[in-house]
């Protein structure tokens, strides 16, 4: 009997995804069914924490294109949040969709065993593309899961090395070791003890790293790597003092330590470069990336390393490194390949710098008409963060945000600060439609917070 009603509601669940077009009773019922089930079977917090931001939970999203998505009933939203950094090329870009169905119709995925022609391809695409002698990559399926592999990679390929050096309030993802590296209490003490032999310095302070990395070497402690985020995403944008990256280089360089440059918010032309360690003139010894690199199509991520890391027992043995069943699959690669493309064919990193200057000079200008709401704008290319004088600012102008159709969110350690990350084909239209929004959802939030006195 369970099996006869489960096999009745798949049919009528895909029957939706079948249908050019919802009938209405179809959108009351996927609403219905989605509170119901992210309340009994995916987590029945997830829609309160949605609320905090959001004027009503009951909004579905079921369709989405160029800069914008749309929720069940067609309501259009423009998204400057970008899936935390993923839709750089836009929603559904057509020109990679193109090539992803191509391949859907011929491999979607490969036997493990023999040589999958795409991932060689993308491979040597990637090494074409970042800077200095990168040239080994390793693909991944999520951002954490490539730190791991990076963690993995150094720790192997530096022989005894053992300990991590890495930065307060920095953010690489939430598994195990990915978590360990991280700088946020918040998302570290649940699962404490975290692996061992990581150690914390501030952000921005050449300085820490040159005296943890010699302490720990005075004492006997073996160093694998350093890891750093270019500029810090989920701390709030929070971008490092000018030559800080070159210095550290230089510190890892003095010291025989790995330098890891988590680069997979910054990359793939989010701040105005293909890569941020090329504007910076830094080349690190193991790189990852993702978010934007399957084009907003794709789930895939990965490492990319120098060849000096690429050990004997690594040659010997591929499979030691790891072994993601669908990492670096042909679906995601073709994915990956069309978006590396479409990205050196429009010049996403010249759009990204010259909207994200535009951007962020019309954040500042409401940024100085109400300095009792907003503390900074910061911000490189189309990665940038408005920080409040509290996580109730931040949290009011969201919403209100929300109310007049643009997506936004706060960052994941900094809840200050609220993240604005469109695509780099965002029109400059939108552009100055979400900048007159968010000046009236700041000028509400002053409002209705000046009314309580609990502003500024």
């Amino acid at each position: 009997m369970k099996k006869n009603l489960v096999k009745e509601d798949l049919n009528r669940v895909i029957s939706y995804i079948l249908k050019p077009e919802l009938e209405d009773q179809d959108k009351k019922q996927i609403i219905d069914d989605a509170v119901e089930n992210f309340n009994d079977y995916v987590n029945p917090g997830w829609l309160k924490y949605r609320k905090a931001v959001s004027t009503d939970a009951t909004f579905v999203e079921w369709r989405d294109e160029g800069e914008h998505f749309y929720d069940v009933y067609g309501q259009d939203f423009i998204d400057c949040l970008g899936g935390f950094g993923i839709f750089m090329c836009g929603h559904r870009n057509p020109e990679i969709m193109k090539v992803v169905r191509a391949q859907l119709d011929h491999q979607a995925l490969h036997s493990q065993e023999l040589l999958d022609p795409l991932r060689g391809y993308l491979a040597k695409a990637l090494a074409d593309i970042t800077p200095g002698d990168l040239q080994y990559c390793f693909f991944t399926n999520g951002g954490a899961e490539a730190v791991e592999m990076a963690l993995k990679l150094a720790r192997i390929a530096s022989g005894d090395g053992r300990w991590f050096i890495s930065t307060v309030h920095g953010f690489h993802g939430k598994s195990m070791g990915a978590i360990s590296v991280g700088g946020k209490d918040t998302y570290r003490t649940p699962y404490t003890p975290m692996v061992q032999q990581v150690q914390h310095v501030e952000y921005g302070n050449a300085e820490a790293m040159r005296t943890a990395i010699h302490n720990l070497k005075a004492v006997g402690e073996p160093i694998a790597a350093v890891i750093l985020e270019p500029i810090q995403g989920e701390a709030g944008v929070i971008i490092p003092p000018p030559g800080y990256l070159k210095e550290v280089r230089k510190i890892c360089d003095e010291a025989g330590v790995f330098l890891i440059l988590d680069e997979i918010q910054t990359g793939m032309g989010r701040t105005g470069t293909m890569f941020r360690c090329e504007a910076e003139g830094v080349v690190p010894d193991i790189m990852t990336y993702g978010k934007a690199f399957g084009g907003g199509i794709m789930p895939i991520t990965g490492i990319i390393a120098r060849p000096h890391l690429w050990i004997k027992k690594l040659q010997d043995n591929p499979w030691i490194l790891g072994s993601p069943t669908f990492g670096g699959n042909p679906l995601c690669c073709s994915a990956a390949l069309a978006t590396i493309k479409h990205m050196l064919e429009h010049n996403i990193p010249q759009q990204a710098k010259e909207k994200g200057a535009y951007f962020k000079a019309g954040l500042q200008k409401v940024a100085s008409m109400y300095p009792e709401v907003i503390q900074e704008v910061r911000g490189i290319g189309l990665m940038m963060g408005v920080e409040f004088h509290s996580c109730e600012l931040g949290y009011a102008t969201a919403k209100g945000l929300f109310s007049r159709h643009v997506m936004t969110a706060g960052t994941l350690v900094n809840a200050k600060t609220i993240r604005f990350e469109p695509s780099a084909t965002i029109k400059y239209e939108d552009i100055d439609m979400v900048l007159k929004k968010f000046q009236d959802a700041v000028a509400d939030t002053a409002e209705e917070f000046a009314e309580t006195e609990n502003i500024g």
